[in-house]
């Protein structure tokens, strides 16, 4: 079994969690492998470091686990996944000036960013498997599945609040 280190970020109810008894929950759950961050008022950031056969495997079972300890907590976040520059940069060992020549200085187009602006942000995974196809990087196998496994997550998360008739609308206007 390979090692994996992500973290998952969840929304409490403020009101309703008493943190002392929140932590002892989460490591009667499994989450004895995971750093617990509780830094901002109803909320509650988990960096895992999870043994397990797949990344879907270390994940799904980290967002079980806490919601054995927790179960109206609701998932905000899983990362790596959502990066700009700099990130990209860290997990690769090159400086952001190198990530961004790859990027902006290139014929072929770049990843879609999710969002463009200041700063602006990728999904990891789609970074990744660009630097790998377009500009034969080297990209780490489990890297690489980590953050796929993240976006999908993050995904659907975010469909979570989608309303279907509207999206349905969409998704045909979009293909």
């Amino acid at each position: 079994m390979k090692e994996y280190e992500f973290t998952l970020k969840f929304a409490l109810d403020p009101e309703g969690v008493d943190i002392d008894d929140s932590l002892e929950l989460l490591a009667d759950c499994g989450c004895d492998d995971a750093i617990v961050g509780i830094g901002q008022k109803g909320r509650l950031a988990l960096a895992f470091l999870r043994a397990a056969p797949s990344p879907d495997d270390a994940i799904l079972s980290g967002i079980t686990d806490v919601r054995c300890a927790l179960p109206h907590a609701e998932l905000i976040e899983a990362t790596p996944d959502f990066v700009g520059l700099t990130d990209v940069a860290d997990l690769l060992n090159v400086s952001r000036q190198n990530v961004r020549k790859l990027i902006f200085g290139c014929d072929t187009p770049a990843p879609r960013p999710i969002h463009e602006g200041r700063p602006t942000i990728w999904h990891l995974a789609k970074v990744l498997e660009w630097l790998r196809r377009v500009k034969d990087y080297a990209v780490d196998d489990d890297l690489l599945a980590l953050a796929e496994t993240t976006m999908q997550v993050n995904l659907a998360v975010t469909q979570r609040d989608a309303v279907g008739a509207s999206q349905e609308q969409i998704r045909a206007r979009l293909e």
